[in-house]
């Protein structure tokens, strides 16, 4: 579910949307990230125009265009500008043109994108950040396209993978919809004087066609009813939260879903430290991608780190990595170049989870196929047993 939150920063007060389970989850994420927390509330789409805002915002593309731009000799605000007057939509103007004004006020990049949470989120306001303490903007810009790069690779992997298992099962419950309310009444009719003669299971599925036929806008209100309790239920994020930790309980989904958020998280941290920010507030300002669980645990991590314990131990006693992950978290200790580590452990876990994502798509796929035909075959069969026990009694 998604909040609002405002808060108090180091010297202005700020608002920002997080993804959490409730609001003190929400909550415990703005703190992780040096906040104190003033007030939080749900995000609705109703009323709330800057939702809308950032979902038009193409972040990716401006940072790819400012990016092209400056490398070309053009000043940040030279770039921006030139943004500014080549934009054709009034809202993405409107952001700009905030920008610029409060550049021309003598407020630094960082400063004036944070002004607009809704647009550019914290992780992007703090590696603009860690940049200008280097002057190195373009090539902080640069790594945080080919972070986004990344992860949208990821993203899509998994979307891809997602679309015909979806269709199959819209088209099957289409089908299964179609015999139980269409098919089933016909049939209810042609059996309703032997109805107490038909197998258990026929006669079963008849009285719900005899019901459907009878009571058809009932049984209309009836699935709507189902529907919208399953909709309103997915909703609310205590019951997405106890059927993802049910989710994370299966054998063999559990683990692939903890490397695929230590994944985000480690490319996360590593893009972070690559830019310059400390190594703790990296891990803070990353662990909003990890599950409420495994932020508890990267809580503790972070406070073992301060006191002086080393990250490939801290991380390893909170159940943050894996075998091959523990032994390049030692190497980057040894090498000081941590923020290589990190990212170099994400691209390791991102192959192993797009071959976990293609044998789970051969694997679900038939399964899927099998049930779904399964389910529609045992419909059927009820719906000719009473004639298949006819014409075996006549002969």
């Amino acid at each position: 579910m998604l909040f609002e939150i405002r808060a108090l920063g180091a010297d202005q007060r700020v608002t920002l949307r997080l993804e959490a389970a409730d609001p003190v989850d929400a909550a415990d994420q703005a703190r992780l990230q040096g906040l104190t927390v003033l007030d939080v509330r749900p995000a609705g789409r109703l009323g709330y125009l800057s939702l809308s805002r950032r979902t038009r915002f193409p972040l990716s593309l401006f940072s790819r265009e400012l990016l092209a731009l400056m490398n070309s000799g053009l000043s940040l605000v030279e770039a921006l500008q030139t943004l500014d007057e080549k934009e054709s939509k009034p809202e993405i103007r409107k952001i700009l043109g905030g920008v610029l004004k409060h550049l021309y006020q003598g407020e630094s990049f960082s400063a004036a994108i944070s002004h607009f949470p809704d647009v550019f989120p914290p992780l992007y306001v703090a590696t603009v950040r860690a940049a200008e303490r280097t002057s190195d903007l373009p090539q902080s810009l640069s790594r945080y396209v080919a972070y986004q790069d990344q992860v949208e690779q990821v993203r899509k992997k998994v979307l891809a993978s997602s679309i015909y298992p979806i269709i199959l099962m819209v088209v099957g419950g289409m089908v299964a919809l179609f015999l139980l309310g269409f098919v089933t009444p016909r049939f209810a009719s042609i059996y309703a004087d032997n109805m107490e003669h038909l197998p258990w299971a026929s006669r079963v599925l008849m009285r719900w066609g005899h019901f459907v036929e009878q009571h058809a806008l009932h049984a209309g209100l009836l699935l709507l009813a189902v529907l919208g309790a399953a909709a309103y239920a997915l909703s609310r994020p205590a019951v997405r939260a106890y059927l993802a930790r049910h989710l994370w309980r299966l054998p063999g989904l559990g683990e692939p879903l903890r490397v695929f958020q230590l994944t985000r998280f480690y490319r996360t941290v590593g893009m972070l430290l690559s830019g310059g920010i400390p190594l703790v507030t990296a891990l803070e300002m990353a662990g909003g991608l990890l599950q409420p669980e495994l932020r508890l645990r990267l809580a503790a991590a972070a406070a073992s780190i301060r006191e002086g314990q080393s990250v490939s131990q801290a991380m390893e006693r909170a159940g943050l990595v894996t075998p091959v992950a523990l032994r390049m978290l030692r190497v980057g200790e040894k090498s000081g170049r941590m923020g290589d580590m990190m990212e170099a452990i994400a691209t390791f876990h991102e192959e192993e989870t797009s071959r976990f994502v293609d044998w789970f798509t051969r694997l679900f796929e038939p399964l899927l196929m099998a049930l779904i035909g399964l389910v529609i075959g045992i419909i059927v069969v009820m719906l000719y047993l009473p004639i298949f026990e006819l014409a075996g009694s006549l002969e």
